[in-house]
């Protein structure tokens, strides 16, 4: 049965159909025009997201049934242009819920001159088949030891919910961080870049170091670069340390050299070398590319013991592919290189048996200087996912893989570069 009175944040997630049930995309958020007097603001449509992430903007009058599991349209034939916001109007979960609030309720005399905040918002349809926000849940601060209440108010008995106010500094993002738990670091980068540039930076400074960090890393460089001027220095810092160090080493190498300098000075030395050292190369060399901390194991290491490190959850597919076997030291730049053993040859041997014994040692390794185009030559040749870089006198400097080689063989706009979703087949 269709509902006539929903809360946003339930209608998060849910499958768009279109009239023959067809999967349109699924519901990210709610259009609210908020007005200055406190008047029940009209709901002008959802934010929905196609399959091919990009978002688009679907008239609430195109609605046609909102059930528990699922949201009707009257029509297949949407606009798939992107979602932009107009002036006069909030995104319900990205901005408003979280906002901090005054409520002027005469039943609830304990909530008079208490900032609480919102947690959701109730929407009603009308005789004309308009929906308008009826309806605010608030709660209190956390309290150590206690659970928050949450209170249903009418919506015309809070204050603080003007554009103007909602855009102040010091709100809460724990709706939105609550979104993004379990999420891929590429997904809430994605999600955080739809946000207004407000709420991005107050999720970014909420997130802790290395999640923040793994996500920075799925942004374009100019926004990485923005993100963490934002940022205050020291933990301006501490996120980069929390980066791969290509990463970090391409991050810095977009910022002015005294800028870079002063937070490669504020970093724990022992994350610092790494970078320093990636940014004496050209960031289109193998060089530039590598990462410095590949799979590094000595002759002597087991298969057993080797096919453990691979299953470090925090390798990429292509580092993970490959093992790099050298003379002690391991740390880079290491001892002599000797060669490498792919995960497969890795699956085929006895738990016991040592790397040294299976090694493939023709495999031509990559020197520094290398530009892109001969990696991408060598990758294809050889059909590899993953290569060793080596200095002249043999010694692993890191190692280079496809995903690397690709983030700069794209055009820098690449993310922005979406395919229109053809399960839809209509123009406004």
């Amino acid at each position: 049965m269709a509902a006539t009175r929903v809360y946003v944040a339930r209608l998060a997630g849910l499958v768009v159909l279109g009239p023959d049930g067809e999967s349109i995309g699924r519901v990210r958020d709610v259009v609210v025009a908020i007005r200055y007097d406190r008047q029940q603001p009209r709901i002008h449509g959802l934010v929905v997201e196609l399959p091919t992430r990009r978002r688009i903007f679907v008239p609430i009058l195109r609605v046609t049934a909102i059930e528990p599991g699922m949201v009707t349209l009257n029509t297949g034939t949407v606009s798939l242009r992107r979602f932009t916001q107009r002036p006069g109007e909030m995104l319900a979960l990205a901005q408003i819920v979280d906002s901090s609030v005054r409520v002027e309720d005469p039943d609830l005399p304990d909530l008079a001159g208490v900032d609480v905040f919102v947690v959701d918002l109730g929407m009603e349809q009308t005789r004309t088949r308009d929906w308008r926000v009826t309806k605010v849940a608030v709660r209190g601060h956390r309290r150590i030891g206690r659970r928050r209440t949450v209170h249903v108010v009418d919506w015309i008995h809070v204050s603080g919910l003007t554009p103007h106010e909602i855009d102040r500094p010091g709100q809460e993002v724990t709706q939105l961080l609550e979104q993004f738990e379990g999420l891929r670091p590429a997904d809430v980068a994605h999600l955080l870049r739809e946000l207004p540039e407000k709420r991005r930076i107050e999720v970014a400074v909420a997130l802790d170091d290395e999640r923040l960090a793994d996500v920075v890393q799925e942004l374009p460089d100019d926004e990485q670069v923005d993100l963490l001027g934002h940022l205050e220095v020291r933990r301006a810092a501490d996120v980069l340390e929390a980066m791969d160090p290509d990463d970090a080493a391409d991050l810095l190498g977009e910022l002015p050299v005294g800028e870079a300098e002063s937070l490669l000075a504020l970093m724990d030395p022992e994350e610092s070398e790494p970078v320093r050292r990636l940014l004496e190369h050209s960031p289109y060399s193998a060089g530039g590319l590598m990462t410095p901390k590949p799979v590094i194991l000595t002759p002597s290491t087991t298969v057993a013991e080797a096919l453990a490190r691979v299953r470090n959850p925090d390798l990429t597919p292509a580092l993970a592919s490959m093992v790099f076997v050298v003379r002690p030291p391991t740390a880079t730049p290491t001892g002599r290189y000797l060669g490498s053993v792919h995960i497969q040859q890795l699956l085929r041997e006895p738990p016991a048996h040592l790397v040294g014994g299976i090694l493939d040692a023709d495999l031509a390794p990559l020197r520094p200087e290398v530009p892109l185009s001969e990696v991408t030559r060598y990758f294809a040749t050889y059909n590899m996912v993953c290569g060793p870089v080596v200095d002249e006198e043999n010694h692993l400097l890191g190692a280079v893989s496809v995903d690397d080689v690709l983030d700069h063989l794209l055009p820098d706009d690449w993310r922005d570069q979406e395919e229109l979703h053809e399960g839809i087949v209509g123009h406004e």
